[in-house]
């Protein structure tokens, strides 16, 4: 090694333990300018050990201290530390609550109470199935059923009624009532099937495709039953009002989900988006403020939030979405199965004047200025995009005279005009004309309500 500077070392010890006179030192001598700190008798031990003589704590010592130790070691440690502080500051968007088993040991006796007082316990009772129910042949694999159990018994082949159930309410989704009328209650206070070896053929078909939701769907809409007009003659509707013999196919107002759906979809608003967070789309000033304070205020989301498809909508029990509720949407304070269809006129009064609908009605009429400057072009395609179908040439001529009509008001009332045609939607194209914008988005409204375009026939 290379001399110390000056060629002299000066080393003074100082003895501070009398009783403990030092027996030997060590001085440890290096050029390195980061030189590693002196290794502990034990340590040094380890290391002189060969390494295929080295036993599991020797291993474990030594490994702790290297990382206690080594430079890299310490990086990663602070690395390691930055992280976790990092996740812990992390706050999830939202939480999902989890069903976990209770411990067999913490699980509570249950008695029964005799004469209904929780103070005078009876015989100690477990969990079980209902034996009147079966199914037949079901045993449970633990002594005290689990949920595990419970699952495979509702789904087990001896079982007739979750596929009797589930059948029947996915024909009532189709055919606006189900096989049995009353799909949310299959007991005695229920009614009785209108076509029970259907329903029978249906639960079975269903169970041994694997329960395979689409599948069955479209067994149901590929049927015969399903495809037939829905056109009503006086002499079906005297016979059979309800179509329960099914000799014609369905005919049944959209949801109220997919009513707003239906006319953001003609307009072309509607977002595709998938997932998140509810949102908030456009709704009436309603003037909760005052009686339920500002906590139920209503902001309308940002961007393509506002237009997405129902299902995502806000709701709340005190205040469901209204114009949702118009249209029979249950409001959540008890759990619905079958929805109640009504037709009231203000229903009509939603779709006319909502705020959703008349942002439709002004979006489908700019579609159609980009489609053609021809009126006749446009309510051609407007039919062709609202209803699958050309108009005939009576509801063609109609809705021209009702465009003319609509123009020349405009056109004497350009203030009215700028309003019907940019609120809510936003500012008119470059190059359009305020009167004939106008005139065009009252036409699409007029359109966006036709009861073809509301019913699903």
């Amino acid at each position: 090694s290379s001399p110390l500077p000056g060629g002299k070392l000066s080393l003074r010890l100082q003895q501070n333990y009398p009783n403990h006179p030092i027996g030997r030192f060590r001085i440890l001598v290096t050029d390195a300018t980061n030189p590693a700190p002196a290794l502990p008798d034990d340590i040094a031990a380890i290391v002189a050990t060969p390494q295929d003589q080295r036993d599991r704590v020797a291993k474990a010592k030594l490994i702790d201290y290297y990382a206690k130790h080594s430079p890299e070691a310490k990086q990663l440690q602070q690395r390691i530390a930055g992280l976790k502080r990092q996740l812990a500051s992390m706050k999830a968007d939202t939480t999902v609550p989890i069903l976990r088993e209770v411990a067999a040991a913490n699980r509570r006796e249950t008695h029964v109470h005799l004469r209904g007082s929780y103070l005078s316990h009876g015989p100690k009772v477990s969990a079980g199935f209902i034996e009147a129910l079966g199914p037949e042949g079901f045993t449970p694999a633990n002594e005290i059923p689990n949920r595990l159990d419970l699952a495979q018994w509702i789904l087990h082949e001896n079982n007739p009624l979750t596929a009797r159930v589930a059948a029947n309410r996915f024909w009532e989704k189709i055919f606006g009532i189900g096989i049995v009328a009353s799909s949310e209650e299959f007991g005695s206070q229920g009614d009785q099937p209108s076509h029970p070896e259907l329903l029978d053929w249906l639960a079975v078909e269903f169970r041994e495709s694997g329960w395979d939701t689409k599948k069955f769907l479209k067994l149901l809409v590929t049927s015969a039953a399903y495809k037939q007009s829905s056109h009503v003659t006086a002499e079906l509707n005297e016979l059979d009002p309800a179509n329960r013999l099914l000799a014609r196919g369905p005919r049944l107002r959209l949801s109220a989900e997919m009513v707003r759906d239906q006319a953001l979809a003609v307009s072309g608003l509607l977002s595709p988006k998938m997932f998140g967070k509810p949102v908030h789309p456009p709704q009436p000033d309603l003037g909760l403020k005052a009686a339920f304070g500002g906590a139920i205020d209503w902001k309308t989301s940002a961007g393509e939030d506002k237009h997405r498809r129902g299902l995502y909508t806000t709701w709340r029990r005190s205040s469901p979405y209204p114009s949702m509720a118009t249209f029979d949407a249950p409001n959540r304070e008890v759990c619905v199965v079958r929805r109640d269809r009504t037709n009231t006129p203000l229903q009509a009064l939603v779709t006319l004047n909502d705020p959703v609908y008349i942002e439709a009605a002004q979006a489908f009429a700019r579609r159609l200025g980009k489609h053609s400057t021809d009126l006749e072009e446009q309510l051609v395609h407007a039919f062709e995009l609202a209803l699958l179908r050309p108009p005939t040439e009576q509801e063609l001529e109609r809705l021209k005279q009702f465009h003319q009509e609509c123009l020349q008001d405009y056109q004497a009332d350009t203030a009215q005009a700028k309003e019907i045609a940019t609120n809510p939607i936003g500012p008119a194209p470059e190059g359009a004309k305020l009167p004939e914008l106008a005139a065009m988005t009252v036409v699409c409204n007029v359109i966006l309500n036709l009861d073809e375009l509301l019913m699903k026939r």
